[in-house]
């Protein structure tokens, strides 16, 4: 099974989707042949605060999985690479991004966060689904298709 990523063209705006293993190659818009910005879609998760949660999630476009965690939490370092891994997967189709409950009090209470690690899957700026506890990675990754297959 080949993993995509999409890459918007910043010359034409033309949604290219580019097989991962053929990123290292400098891929190229398929309209306008401008090169395409690889480092545009991180693949690791970006740790969001309170301050800039409605940027980072709430205004976003793309779907975002926010990873709600704390330091101290055994079974929040436990999922921490499995969050890496989707991160990864899904660069350029959805958003991940990681609060600290403890260092960012108003955003979890906000959203009814109770227990962590929860991971809320936000579309159009709505919570649409609710993750809670340490699931596989396969679990997760067939939430998120199911979700954004929806569109």
């Amino acid at each position: 099974m080949n993993e995509y990523l999409f890459l918007t063209c910043p010359r034409c705006g033309t949604k290219n989707r580019i097989p991962k293993d053929r990123l290292p190659d400098r891929p190229v818009c398929g309209r306008c042949r401008t090169a395409l910005p690889v480092g545009a879609y991180p693949d690791s998760p970006r740790d969001i605060s309170d301050a800039d949660f409605h940027k980072e999630v709430l205004s976003s476009r793309e779907p975002v999985l926010v990873d709600f965690w704390g330091p101290h939490c055994v079974y929040c370092r436990m999922l921490a690479p499995t969050v890496d891994q989707i991160a990864a997967n899904f660069a350029g189709r959805v958003r991940v991004v990681k609060m600290n409950v403890e260092e960012n009090p108003r955003t979890p209470a906000r959203f009814g966060i109770q227990g962590i690690p929860t991971l809320l899957f936000f579309k159009n700026g709505e919570p649409v689904e609710r993750l809670v506890g340490v699931l596989s990675r396969d679990e997760i990754e067939r939430r998120i298709l199911a979700l954004i297959d929806k569109s």
